[in-house]
């Protein structure tokens, strides 16, 4: 199922996850390119996207959230406030899989909507090249199972080591908010625009956040 943006012409994309699964390396190659491998814990972040001028003058946040949960004031706000949301797990953590069962029994609680737009992503396939192994093979199957024929969810199983399928999840999240090929505009200005680079102002925002929560 999929709602209509907000009269505000304002979506929230939040990503959700256990530590370490990938939420912040998905966003950054969506939006810059690039992968760190090194994990570094994420207190909050939001970046912004603004299409090309249309008649929806649409805004995009995409909120790149804890994955320790140690503000639930915090997630409880972000969860109240976002339109669309991507449930993040790795494919070689089953645990990690649990998390997104409790995250999304968590958003229909807070929401109180039967329908609300969630996107499943198995990230980490560069974890089996070729032929999964048999425990990856089965998870990925059992998820894709839960999410889409359980939950009527998205599902999407991503690298994004490799920038494999990460845009597909931002698309699916769209189309799930009836905002379909809205995306690469703002996609392309966002990358033409991306010096310097986040990270450089990173601590900073992290800070703030911090001290407000």
């Amino acid at each position: 199922m999929s709602i209509s943006v907000q009269s505000n012409n304002a979506v929230r994309l939040v990503f959700m996850g256990a530590a370490g699964v990938g939420k912040t390396a998905l966003i950054q190659q969506l939006l810059y390119e690039r992968f760190e491998p090194r994990h570094q814990c994420t207190v909050e972040e939001v970046y912004c996207l603004d299409p090309e001028p249309n008649a929806l003058r649409l805004h995009i946040e995409i909120v790149d959230t804890s994955g320790s949960y140690s503000f639930p004031a915090m997630q409880k706000l972000r969860i109240q406030q976002g339109d669309a949301f991507a449930l993040v797990f790795s494919l070689d953590d089953l645990e990690s899989f649990q998390e997104v069962e409790r995250l999304r029994e968590e958003i229909h609680q807070i929401k109180g909507e039967v329908d609300v737009p969630i996107v499943v992503v198995g990230n980490k396939t560069d974890l089996f090249p070729g032929v999964k192994s048999d425990a990856g093979q089965l998870m990925a199957v059992q998820a894709a199972a839960t999410a889409e024929l359980e939950w009527d969810s998205g599902y999407v199983e991503t690298s994004a080591k490799q920038n494999q399928k990460v845009q597909d999840v931002f698309e699916e999240l769209l189309r799930r908010v009836n905002l379909p090929c809205l995306l690469s505009p703002a996609l392309e200005r966002r990358r033409a625009s991306a010096q310097p680079e986040p990270r450089k102002r990173q601590p900073r925002r992290k800070q703030q956040n911090c001290i407000l929560s």
